[in-house]
């Protein structure tokens, strides 16, 4: 089958289109003919090493996955044992998490890491959730906590996860303002946001209006001025993000870590947030897609060969939404 290969950690030139083995499903997984895949900034960073403090898990001198790519949507052409909610021809989407493999043919899949597709959706559309529509949830629901009548703030609101997130706090019943450049106000607007605010014009750390929970997707404010744009008792949800800055030893992970330790001292919660990819994510995601609430925004998309192209906008362009390959 044909996929894009990494032998060492690089620019996407270091991305190369080669013939590798179909991989055999091994017990509790399935084969998927994939039919599309998506871009996450997890790839770049992983492709890149980036930071270089997180190779110590994915590989000291080269990435332990030869296969880049996470996200996928496509079809199920055989199963391994012992596997019971899949059969062959099954149309699925899924994450294969840290393993990676989605830039290919085919992949083998643990069936705990896949769903059955939305039935309303493309499979662009579908494997654009995963990943992105996981980290929007759980930052959300399940650490944000937010409820209904919350006011939400999602800084990156016309990214990958952005664009999801404003979505999915808008089904759960919140009023939300969305940051981003003055390119995509429209676009966030059409999201469902209440409020939209232009970074290049205007500083929402410095506004009036303060937050339940301010969802941070770029890592590019402290610590102090993220807090300033909460009420009293509000919630931050730390997540990185950003976009290459010539490579660094921690990246967005010092933000992080200065969250976890400023966290016991101060009455608003500051939370890290590490997705999980699961089975009843994607159920979960599945469900507000096929309710109308949740539709995923497709910036480009390119075919598997050109998926060093594809990783070079991403990284370094601010792509809008997400960048989806095609098989």
């Amino acid at each position: 089958m044909k996929a894009i290969v990494q032998e060492r950690y690089g620019p996407p030139e270091t991305l190369t289109l080669a013939d590798v083995d179909v991989p055999v499903p091994a017990a509790g997984e399935v084969l998927v003919r994939v039919e599309a895949a998506a871009l996450n900034a997890y790839d770049w960073h992983a492709m890149r090493g980036d930071p270089r403090m997180a190779r110590l898990a994915m590989g000291r001198t080269r990435p332990r996955a030869r296969i880049r790519g996470r996200d996928f949507a496509g079809r199920v052409e055989a199963v391994g044992s012992h596997v019971r909610q899949v059969r062959p021809g099954d149309v699925v989407f899924g994450d294969l998490g840290d393993a990676n493999g989605a830039f290919a043919e085919y992949v083998s899949v643990p069936e705990t890491m896949i769903a059955p597709k939305p039935a309303n959706l493309t499979p662009q559309q579908a494997a654009a959730l995963p990943l992105a529509g996981v980290t929007a949830l759980m930052g959300l629901r399940d650490v944000g906590r937010v409820e209904p009548g919350h006011r939400v703030l999602v800084n990156g609101a016309s990214g990958g996860v952005g664009t999801l997130a404003v979505q999915l706090a808008k089904a759960l019943g919140a009023t939300v303002t969305g940051v981003c450049s003055t390119r995509n106000v429209d676009l966030v607007r059409s999201l469902g946001a209440d409020h939209v605010v232009d970074y290049t014009r205007d500083d929402f750390t410095r506004e009036a209006r303060r937050h339940d929970v301010v969802f941070d997707l770029v890592g590019n404010r402290s610590l102090t001025a993220l807090r300033r744009a909460l009420t009293p008792t509000g919630t931050l949800v730390l997540s990185g993000g950003g976009v290459y800055g010539g490579g660094s030893l921690v990246g967005s992970v010092w933000l992080l870590a200065r969250g976890r330790l400023l966290a016991p001292l101060v009455r608003q919660r500051i939370v890290t947030l590490t997705a999980t990819p699961s089975r009843q994510h994607l159920d979960t995601l599945r469900a507000h897609a096929e309710a109308g609430r949740l539709t995923p925004v497709i910036d480009r998309t390119y075919p598997l060969r050109e998926v060093p192209q594809a990783i070079r906008y991403l990284e370094g362009e601010h792509a809008r939404a997400k960048v989806v390959i095609t098989l």
